[in-house]
């Protein structure tokens, strides 16, 4: 079963707004083993509407729709989706008893133009919206089917989970998809598609190989589809040939990033940790606390920014950047040490560097780094020369680096 997604809004084409719709719903759909062909982003222009629309049933078994459904005058898909399929705007009874529900829960009154939400398209089926007062709608033609959800980002997301895929399932065979994550750290993109080509060549043909690179590492997804009347594969038993090649760089498996698999190595070991920041100002300790339920092992992060920081806070010892300076791996080494000590957890991480885009000198080009793991037993330092006045890929790699050394060390 294939899909086609059109994003609307002049917000999303003049970059006022990113377009994280697009990226979710590709993630859902992707998950529930609906294949994406095509994303279309347009403007709220009746014209470029209808001829993406066009487009896009032509090429797939249904289109997702997003924006436009808003009680404002700029908010034209709602009308022009009777338009086109031939139909009339009615008061739907179940769309307006949600939209008095959400705002007899919110103390307001229910004005005309906030009781206009409630109009649908005649021939549409209304998909209701727990969340906001614009409902999606689903329209069936000629065996295609069409659905127009919210914009907002949360009320589409809680959408596509409750109401949009229930319904794609219910009239298409979505067939089974099983999907398997390796995170590869340590090697690019091109040098691993070298090394793993004898194994990529003979993977079954109804397995795919997806790279997909991000700052300082790797991410393998094999995606199987399972044919009808015909043995599954296991995933699993398949990695076996890619380790024998490219152990040395695979860090885990079946997690999206590898802040997650660092999440899921600590509340499995009952082990704690610590991080103490300097170039990545607290990158680290925000990916960790992304994931629900950091609590259970994350005792807490220091971002010391300033030598100041860094000796009162850490316990770095003034001779130590006197002599070594603060991107150093003297410095970084106590700085792991030192959260460890004072946050009093198992694991330390601590990164020190000049991220960019200024600030290098030519014993310590932009882009030197030094990033520390401080264990019950040792301490391990790395220097890293990233080679980019990229500010913000120099911290992105900089995490991923730091917290692929700390899962090799758990090892």
């Amino acid at each position: 079963m294939t899909v086609n997604i059109i994003n609307i809004g002049d917000e999303l084409l003049i970059g006022q707004v990113v377009n994280t719709n697009a990226s979710v719903m590709s993630r859902l759909l992707t998950g529930a083993g609906i294949e994406v062909n095509r994303i279309a982003v347009v403007g709220d222009n009746a014209t470029d509407i209808r001829a993406a629309l066009d487009s896009a049933i032509g090429s797939a078994n249904a289109v997702l729709i997003t924006g436009g459904l808003g009680p404002t005058k700029d908010d034209i898909t709602k009308h022009l989706l009777c338009e086109y399929f031939g139909s009339e705007l009615v008061e739907s009874p179940v769309a307006l008893a949600n939209v008095k529900r959400i705002f007899e829960s919110r103390g307001y009154e229910l004005t005309p133009i906030n009781r206009a939400q409630a109009l649908v398209p005649r021939c549409c089926q209304v998909l209701n919206n727990d969340l906001g007062t614009a409902p999606a709608m689903l329209f069936e033609r000629g065996g295609k089917v069409v659905i127009s959800l919210p914009g907002v980002p949360f009320e589409m997301d809680w959408l596509m989970r409750n109401r949009v895929l229930p319904a794609l399932k219910e009239r298409f065979d979505i067939g089974t998809v099983t999907t398997k994550n390796i995170l590869v750290q340590g090697i690019g993109e091109s040098f691993l598609s070298d090394l793993i080509e004898p194994w990529e060549t003979v993977l079954p043909p109804t397995v795919r190989l997806a790279y997909l690179p991000s700052a300082g590492m790797v991410k393998l997804r094999l995606t199987h589809r399972a044919a009808d009347n015909k043995p599954s594969v296991d995933l699993g038993s398949l990695t076996q040939g890619l380790y024998q090649l490219a152990g040395q760089y695979i860090v885990g498996e079946d997690c999206e990033s590898l802040a997650e698999l660092v999440h899921s190595r600590f509340v499995a070991s009952g082990l704690t940790l610590a991080s103490a920041e300097s170039c990545t100002g607290g990158t680290i300790a925000s990916a960790l606390t992304a994931q629900a339920g950091a609590s259970a092992y994350f005792k807490g992060g220091i971002v010391a920014y300033s030598n100041e920081a860094k000796e009162n806070l850490l316990g770095v010892e003034r001779a130590t950047l006197l002599a070594h300076g603060a991107v150093s791996e003297a410095t970084v080494r106590q700085m792991a040490e030192g959260a460890r000590r004072q946050l009093k957890s198992d694991y330390a991480v601590a990164t020190t560097g000049i991220a960019g885009p200024d600030g290098g000198t030519p014993d310590k080009p932009v882009g030197t780094v030094w990033v520390a793991v401080a264990t019950p037993q040792t301490t391990v330092a790395q220097l890293l020369q990233l080679g980019s006045n990229r500010r913000q890929q120099n911290i992105d790699r900089t995490v991923n680096h730091v917290m692929a050394l700390l899962l090799r060390l758990m090892k």
